[in-house]
């Protein structure tokens, strides 16, 4: 190796720990910076209900990132999935509510019926990719044009066809009994869903990242992404291993719109759009197919969008959006993207 190139070498690495550093010092000051004009006791308020937030945001990042760092694939459809989800769960939910398993109920029936509601959103967001994947998306790989064409287009009708399927109002969503209202722990006021969330947010991370890096699925996935061809001269179908990735996006989209649903309390057509939004800047700010990056970015924009929102509620949003361009300005792939 000549001088020249082992200084250019030692600058390359310089400037990209240089990069690392400063995305980390602007993720460290979104926690702190808060406490220069929020009282403490408001923060920590914040902080649990941002941290939900996050949670509920990865949920549906994280089946974005999948679909789209790893199979390439632009699915503007991730929306549609997601209030599918929404309206899945808040049906499940007043089924069970005939049988007393949702207002006046006890801990194990509110447990039951939550996850009664995510096992079925599961279950349509799952069949439903798998239809979009094989009938459209499949036709569409290598084009990013066609992929957001046909896909926003898909969008569009599945929200038309939940119109007629529901209505196009807005629904009320009840919140199982056991986890309605709150807990106060030294004046703090943790509400027992945003627990709930958090709770579920980390399960999913853990089973993503064990299923991802600790199993034969993972490996064959990740090495179809590298190079398809080495993997089907294995013996593996890839296209059917494609269609599970963009299965498990699908559905992960789907419970992240149950859990958002009751949340949030209520549900009305449009808020798949609206979510959407947020999985993408969450995608773009953690990088193309990092899920331990949707999780970082996820928990950066629930914070960012609590705290602005106490303060400059209409800026909410754009604080969000300026945090992705300025990552983007010092590390264009994301916080855990590839160089």
């Amino acid at each position: 190796m000549t001088t020249q190139t082992a200084t250019a070498g030692l600058q390359e690495q310089g400037g990209t720990d240089f990069k690392r550093v400063g995305v980390w010092i602007a993720s460290v000051g979104i926690w702190f910076l808060p406490l220069l004009w929020i009282d403490p006791t408001t923060y920590a308020v914040l902080t649990v209900a941002g941290l939900a937030m996050g949670m509920l945001i990865f949920l549906t990042a994280s089946g974005l990132t999948l679909i789209f760092g790893l199979m390439d694939v632009l699915n503007l459809a991730h929306g549609a999935f997601f209030v599918w989800g929404a309206y899945v769960g808040f049906s499940i939910l007043n089924a069970l509510q005939l049988v007393g398993w949702v207002e006046g109920a006890g801990t194990a029936q509110s447990i039951g019926s939550i996850l009664l509601c995510l096992l079925a959103a599961l279950v349509v967001g799952g069949l439903m990719g798998i239809v979009l994947e094989k009938m459209l998306v499949r036709l569409t790989y290598g084009s990013h044009l066609k992929q957001i064409l046909i896909t926003m287009g898909a969008s569009l009708i599945l929200v038309e066809i939940l119109k007629v399927v529901w209505s196009p109002n807005d629904e009320v969503v009840t919140v199982p009994s056991a986890f309605q209202g709150s807990w106060i722990v030294m004046d703090v006021i943790v509400t027992k869903f945003r627990v709930v969330a958090i709770v579920v947010g980390l399960a999913v991370l853990a089973a993503i990242q064990l299923v991802m890096n600790r199993t034969k699925l993972g490996i064959i996935v990740r090495a179809g992404v590298e190079n398809k061809e080495v993997v089907e001269t294995l013996g593996y179908n890839i296209r059917r291993v494609f269609t599970g990735v963009f299965c498990a996006g699908a559905a992960l989209a789907a419970v992240g719109g149950t859990m958002w649903s009751i949340f949030k309390e209520q549900i009305h057509p449009a808020m798949g759009d609206e979510n959407l939004i947020f999985a993408l800047i969450v995608v773009i700010i953690g990088g193309m197919g990092s899920v331990t990056g949707s999780f970082l970015g996820a928990i950066m924009v629930g914070l960012a969008f609590n705290y602005v929102a106490y303060t400059m509620p209409p800026l909410a949003l754009g604080a969000n959006i300026m945090i992705m361009a300025v990552i983007l300005l010092i590390r264009p792939n994301g916080i855990m993207g590839k160089e």
